[in-house]
């Protein structure tokens, strides 16, 4: 199982960090070690003193494919649960000021918490038109809508198969809306889909 993330997603979000709006995905993926499951609480780190918060819809591969034609894209995926893209702001901006890769920034050690339950494809009416949200202590901290995604469930799966062939159970991060900021030890998330909340944890 492998996990990919998509960047700069949603316009209003690369607006709020400055960033270039791309023409085609910003991908980054992952390890398998920073997948964080069953709600359990996520331990902020001693290397970095600003954590932000990323509410994101993930796609659940569910047949393996490569070289995937944007129209089939659709067989290839199943179910959608939402996650949260942890970054440390502090150790991205200093590898991007001196044009390194940041993959400790956004792939260290329970940097990826997904919810259990992925909901079924076939129970969405529009995938074009998907609520999710992101609260911390019961305050709304981002609100999003896959109609306003730069790049869509389909394009995207089209768009990494041209490189990676996607395997069963790999997990996709779609992106994040506008919103993003610190968390702090003693934090609760939860993240919600069309109001069912499906995702809740502490900050230790």
């Amino acid at each position: 199982m492998r996990i990919f993330a998509i960047g700069r997603n949603y316009a209003e979000h690369i607006k709020e960090l400055n960033n270039e709006r791309p023409d085609e995905p910003v991908i980054f993926t992952k390890p398998d070690t920073a997948l964080l499951r069953a709600n359990a609480p996520f331990y902020y780190p001693d290397f970095s003193k600003d954590i932000h918060h990323e509410v994101e819809l993930v796609v659940r591969i569910s047949k393996e494919g490569k070289n995937i034609q944007e129209n089939f894209a659709s067989k290839y995926y199943d179910a959608i649960g939402v996650g949260i893209d942890f970054t440390a702001r502090d150790l991205q901006q200093k590898a991007k000021e001196k044009g390194l890769p940041w993959d400790i920034a956004k792939g260290f050690n329970g940097s990826a918490p997904v919810s259990d339950k992925f909901i079924p494809v076939s129970e969405f009416k529009n995938l074009k038109d998907i609520n999710f949200s992101l609260s911390i202590n019961g305050e709304l901290r981002q609100q999003g809508n896959t109609s306003l995604m730069l790049f869509n469930f389909d394009y995207i799966i089209s768009y990494l198969s041209r490189f990676f062939t996607l395997r069963s159970g790999d997990l996709i991060f779609t992106g994040t809306p506008k919103g993003v900021g610190p968390v702090k030890i003693g934090d609760t998330l939860s993240a919600s889909i069309e109001n069912e909340t499906l995702l809740e944890f502490s900050v230790k």
